[in-house]
């Protein structure tokens, strides 16, 4: 495989080495590109182009979750804390804007090829990196300025306002459905083709369109449509299917966990190995001083049991122990977090229990590969940044939302996703009877119409699907279900302190004390102190990782990032976002 980032030519590199710290759109550097003696070429295009791609996630795609109600850190972030500040520069903050400049100036200048190929496939891939910039701005910041043209020092609109959120939006419609009409339908793994914008689309789209529908902003119709039909090309085009290889128990594990991704499901990857460079995600994972990720027991209770009915339904279900919990449920979960029977990836000898390097007792293993990895900067499977199976979630969401979807749209979209796994398939007619409650208590602020039912089955899928893929906090904020951060965020359940058999062998895997560990059978693997590993109850309970840290969603302000104050100072025209 290509490496996604190509090394770009000696000229290329030139056109951001002028660059400092300081907000490009607010200084007078001169773009290093000589506009007379380039774009000439459909190389010239394609070399200029190939610079966007550093606007797209590495391994940030499988960390942000870490900033939401799906996994819980070691150290906890602050927007989920609520306890963000406005910042004073725009240094990490999102609100810059040097990719745009770059964007703008190929777009003023690359007409002047003679390749009208070349024009329209590199065209439609600027306007595709143009309407994701501008995707990430506004649901981070709402309404933004925009700007489709290289602005100078002398440019009155440096320091104009912000334009409103319908202007841009629909720009960025434009701008995703050109790339979209433009760019030919090739299968590539490292390349932004027809079938990326596609994807793209039908993201944005329906992010803009629950978001206006769940903050009442209006026109949402149109853009659940948009996200509709994108999907639904992108299904109908054949292009792509589900990964299956390994069967029901292997095959969601094996598609992150592998080192080299095919074009089966995945449609954009980010490739790594050990000559182009490697990540510390499995590190992240592994490590008791690391990210110590822990997966919330509301997750794990999400999971259905293997025969489609609700875990949550069983009578005990939130205080049955591990063992029981883990039998007969969707093949998924055991997929994303360690069941009973965990071997490492590509092991045959079950792993020991190992509580200390997660906050929660629920480890993720979603995308931790071999053991060899599991160094500090060892890893080098692939990242996938976009792949088929969103488009089956948007299809089914976005239809839902509109009031249009079928049984026949579930049957091609989530259920897809459930026979993968070997479960049967969503019965909408069911779900819409007999609402889960479980699930309405963490989406309360979901459509109550005759739909509730099944929107509530889409999310579920979508959470246990997508998970630790970095989608969550925007399913929050465009559902306007910030509130759920609130919620408690708690762990493994024990009904006491002492011995507990993980894999019901007969041997003790964990052992829990309060300060005297020598009672722990020989051949424990986990021993833990609940005084520093707190329980709800002091000495039986939940694993209850954030018991000291406050959490508030602010609903006045808390769905957007403030404005840094170093930018507002410069532009006297722009306003803080409410209550900042």
């Amino acid at each position: 495989m290509k490496k996604l980032y190509v090394v770009l030519s000696v000229a290329c590199a030139c056109m951001t080495a002028g660059c400092d710290k300081k907000d490009i759109l607010n200084t007078t550097a001169k773009d290093r590109i000589d506009a007379e003696n380039f774009f000439n070429t459909a190389t010239d295009l394609e070399v200029y182009t190939n610079g966007f791609y550093d606007m797209l996630p590495n391994t940030d795609v499988y960390l942000d979750d870490t900033y939401s109600d799906n996994i819980i850190p070691l150290i906890v972030d602050e927007r989920v804390k609520g306890a963000r500040v406005v910042p004073a520069s725009s240094a990490n903050t999102g609100w810059t804007w040097e990719h745009l400049r770059s964007i703008n100036y190929f777009l003023q200048h690359y007409r002047k090829c003679p390749d009208e190929a070349a024009k329209l496939q590199f065209g439609g891939i600027a306007r595709f990196f143009r309407a994701y910039f501008y995707y990430n701005k506004v649901k981070t910041f709402g309404d933004v300025p925009w700007y489709n043209k290289v602005l100078e020092a002398d440019d009155p609109d440096l320091y104009k306002a912000r334009d409103s959120r319908k202007l841009v939006m629909d720009s960025v419609l434009a701008d995703i459905n050109d790339a979209v009409a433009s760019i030919p339908a090739a299968v590539q793994l490292n390349r932004v083709t027809k079938y990326t914008a596609l994807l793209l689309k039908a993201r944005i789209c329906l992010f803009e369109g629950t978001f206006r529908k769940y903050h009442h902003l209006g026109d949402h119709e149109k853009f659940l449509a948009e996200a509709a039909s994108a999907a639904d090309e992108l299904i109908a085009s054949g292009a792509y299917t589900l990964y299956t290889a390994g069967g029901v128990n292997e095959c969601y594990r094996d598609l992150f966990a592998r080192t080299d991704q095919d074009a089966t499901e995945s449609i954009l990857v980010r490739d790594y190995n050990p000559v182009y460079g490697r990540h510390g995600l499995s590190y992240l994972m592994t490590s008791p001083t690391a990210g110590v990720y822990g997966i919330p027991k509301d997750m794990i209770n999400s999971y259905l049991m293997k025969d489609n009915s609700r875990f949550t339904d069983i009578p005990g279900y939130n205080t049955m122990e591990y063992y029981e919990e883990m039998q007969d449920r969707d093949p998924r979960l055991t997929q994303t977090t360690p069941g009973p029977e965990f071997t490492a990836y590509r092991e045959t000898a079950r792993e020991p229990v190992n509580l200390g390097i997660t906050t929660t007792g629920y480890r993720v293993i979603k995308a931790l590969t071999t053991r060899d990895q599991w160094g500090p900067v060892s890893s080098y499977n692939d990242i996938i940044i976009f792949r088929y199976a969103e488009a089956l979630l948007v299809l089914a969401e976005a239809k839902a939302e509109l009031g249009t979807l079928t049984q026949a749209d579930l049957d091609r979209s989530i259920n897809k996703l459930r026979q993968r796994v070997g479960m049967p398939g969503l019965d909408m007619a069911a779900a819409n009877s007999h609402p889960d409650p479980y699930m309405e208590a963490m989406y309360p602020n979901i459509d109550q119409g005759p739909n509730k039912g099944v929107l509530l089955e889409i999310r579920r899928e979508r959470r246990i699907e997508m998970f630790n893929e970095g989608l969550r906090w925007d399913d929050l904020m465009r559902w306007k279900e910030g509130k759920k951060l609130e919620k408690p965020m708690v762990g493994m359940y024990f009904p006491s302190l002492g011995a507990f058999d993980f894999n019901n062998d007969g041997q003790a895997d964990v052992y829990l004390h309060d300060g005297d560990p020598s009672g722990a059978p020989p051949g424990t693997t986990s021993i833990i102190n609940v005084n520093q590993k707190r329980l709800t109850n002091t000495t039986s309970g939940y694993f209850n990782p954030l018991y000291s840290t406050p959490r508030v969603f602010d609903e006045s302000k808390d769905y957007f990032y403030p404005i840094p104050l170093e930018d507002l100072t410069l532009n006297k025209h722009l306003e803080q976002n409410p209550n900042w």
